[in-house]
């Protein structure tokens, strides 16, 4: 009978206890999430009072091993452009998850940051500092054509669709996009459609800065949602011509170096950010342009292969000998990082969502184990059980421990397009 007792008792603290860790988990917010580890993105990300208002922020960088923030000198220790990012992610994130409230409410606060980002002139500067003021003078900071308010125009148009149903944040995205985009238009001279001819390489001259077609693509995909939301047939012209801009950047082919690969600026290609494949590939579905999807596959079918037998690469410089023929005159082999991978799982993903072809499919997944440890250093880069992401590979001897934030949400931009295709 005591025995009993006893077991009665311990079967109560049991289920206590069960109650307790249930109720804990469930005040855990955002952490795994279908395998996908939100810790250490949770970690980076802080709320904070910025003119006047909520907003959220991510910390730039994490210093191993005690993954303490760190601010860069020259710039600040937050910035749009992985903010934007953050805010891309998780409207990615919440497609496949729309009741989550911690992460919409993470959502609505980073898009709050874009926002109150805006310059006066229209682009958006990038970076503040500790201090929270904004720098308006850093050549990485200025508002103007670049990166940061391209990147800008993506995350606002990606959280408008979830957002809309908040009248005022969905207003004061209308307005800043506007407003973005009268500037754009103005400054992509797509009217005047010239090439000229750059360290023997033919190259457009109407993209941003010039010969830009990473930017360019990363802009397409802002104007497409743009476009999704207005229907305005200029975007839709712009876009074109943008990416008749990225498609004169592609060089060789099948059996000619360097095998269709969409060249970044000028005559070098570097894996960050070169995500042209993927932008041309979600232009011409929403266009019913095959000439965009033809160029991209391309890309994937050959260039994509070569670099997987090969080795990845950071970065090359090419030369012209003859008509579709190129040599690569300068090479760097690192550092390799998350965000050099993201374009190539992203494209071929969508490669084989509109082909079904399981070729894509693999060649996705195969990419995607450098995170696992199929790289250079044989090192695993990212951490399911923390979520961290290590910075780069530096050399088949080094990698960076450290984890700021482009690496950790690069990793989840990653997982989370590999999970669309399971």
């Amino acid at each position: 009978m005591l025995f009993k007792k006893q077991k009665n008792i311990l079967f109560t603290i049991i289920i206590l206890l069960c109650f307790v860790s249930c109720t804990k988990k469930r005040e855990t917010k955002l952490v795994i999430k279908d395998n996908i580890n939100f810790s250490h993105f949770n970690h980076l990300f802080k709320e904070i009072d910025f003119k006047g208002k909520e907003v959220a922020i991510v910390h730039i960088y994490s210093e191993y091993p005690g993954y303490e923030f760190e601010i860069e000198p020259n710039e600040g220790f937050t910035c749009v452009d992985d903010v934007a990012r953050a805010v891309v992610m998780l409207s990615k994130y919440l497609k496949q998850n729309e009741k989550d409230e911690d992460a919409f409410n993470k959502l609505k606060k980073l898009t709050e940051f874009v926002l109150q980002m805006q310059n006066e002139n229209g682009y958006f500067n990038n970076f503040i500092w500790n201090d929270l003021s904004i720098n308006t003078t850093y050549k990485t900071s200025v508002a103007e054509l670049n990166w940061w308010s391209f990147r800008a125009l993506w995350a606002l148009e990606s959280a408008y669709p979830l957002l809309k149903s908040n009248e005022d944040i969905a207003n004061r995205i209308t307005l800043a996009s506007g407003k973005l985009l009268v500037n754009i238009k103005r400054d992509i001279p797509i009217n005047n459609l010239r090439v000229e001819i750059v360290e023997t390489i033919e190259v457009p001259t109407w993209l941003p800065q010039k010969y830009a077609s990473d930017q360019s693509a990363l802009l397409i995909l802002g104007l497409i949602k743009n476009y999704e939301r207005t229907v305005d047939n200029n975007i839709k012209l712009l876009i074109d011509a943008l990416a008749k801009g990225i498609m004169i950047m592609q060089k060789g082919d099948a059996k000619n170096y360097p095998y269709g690969a969409f060249l970044s600026w000028q005559n070098l290609w570097h894996a960050w950010g070169n995500i042209q494949a993927y932008s041309l590939l979600k232009a011409g579905q929403k266009f019913n342009n095959q000439i965009y999807i033809n160029s991209a596959l391309k890309e994937i079918d050959n260039f994509y292969p070569y670099l997987l037998k090969n080795g990845f690469a950071e970065a090359f410089w090419i030369e012209k000998n003859e008509e579709n023929s190129y040599s690569e005159i300068k090479r760097n082999n690192y550092p390799q990082i998350a965000y050099g991978l993201r374009p190539m799982v992203w494209a071929a993903s969508e490669a084989y969502q509109y082909t079904k072809n399981e070729k894509y499919l693999n060649l996705a997944t195969d990419i995607e184990l450098w995170l696992y440890g199929k790289n250079d250093a044989k090192t695993v880069m990212y951490n399911p059980e923390t979520g961290i992401c290590f910075d780069g590979i530096k050399s088949k001897e080094e990698i960076s421990k450290n984890s700021g934030a482009e690496s950790t949400i690069e990793s989840m931009l990653i997982l989370l397009e590999i999970k669309k295709l399971k």
